[in-house]
């Protein structure tokens, strides 16, 4: 008898343990994707949200591939419906290329890989954009030019602005890069 109930109690302990661990994960889960936007752009899993905070700027650093891009920004992306075939392809059968150089601040996009575009210096800040007049990672390049940092991670590189040159008057833009 007191074998049955020695094993009753440690079965009822064991089940709260289970219940109980399993709504910590999916409250944590919860919690985490609060922001988060997931998506999959050309068979490239992702998901990203705007960086709370500084990011360190060595992070930028090397050769990015522009994967997709969306024509608005980062806060109507992220209110999107489908958020997966959002994003258009910019070159047909070369890649876009954006070179950083975080040590020398200076970065070189080349587009569809045609044409090799100067290397252009930059000033990193994280603060008051100018252009948005909110608070967030930045960077300034040709004098009155702001891009926006959304997020950098060791694969995946999200940029709000006006990158390429022949699409500034056509409105803000979402940049989704991968690493090289």
């Amino acid at each position: 008898m007191k074998k049955l109930l020695v094993v009753l109690t440690m079965g009822v302990f064991l089940q709260a343990c289970i219940v109980s661990t399993a709504t910590k994960a999916v409250t944590t889960v919860a919690k985490a994707g609060i922001g988060v936007v997931k998506g999959t752009v050309k068979g490239i899993s992702w998901a990203v949200s705007k960086a709370n905070g500084k990011i360190d700027k060595d992070r930028l650093n090397g050769t990015w591939k522009l994967v997709g891009i969306y024509n608005g920004s980062f806060e109507e992306y992220s209110n999107e419906r489908q958020p997966n075939v959002s994003f258009q392809s910019f070159c047909n059968e070369t890649e876009s290329i954006l070179i950083f150089k975080s040590k020398k601040d200076k970065f070189q996009p080349l587009h569809c890989a045609d044409s090799k575009e100067n290397w252009v210096k930059y000033k990193f800040d994280f603060g008051k954009n100018p252009s948005t007049r909110e608070k967030e990672n930045y960077i300034e390049y040709n004098g009155k030019n702001y891009i926006t940092i959304i997020d950098v991670s060791n694969k995946n590189l999200v940029l709000e602005g006006y990158l390429i040159n022949k699409d500034m008057h056509s409105g803000k833009k979402l940049y989704l890069f991968e690493k090289k």
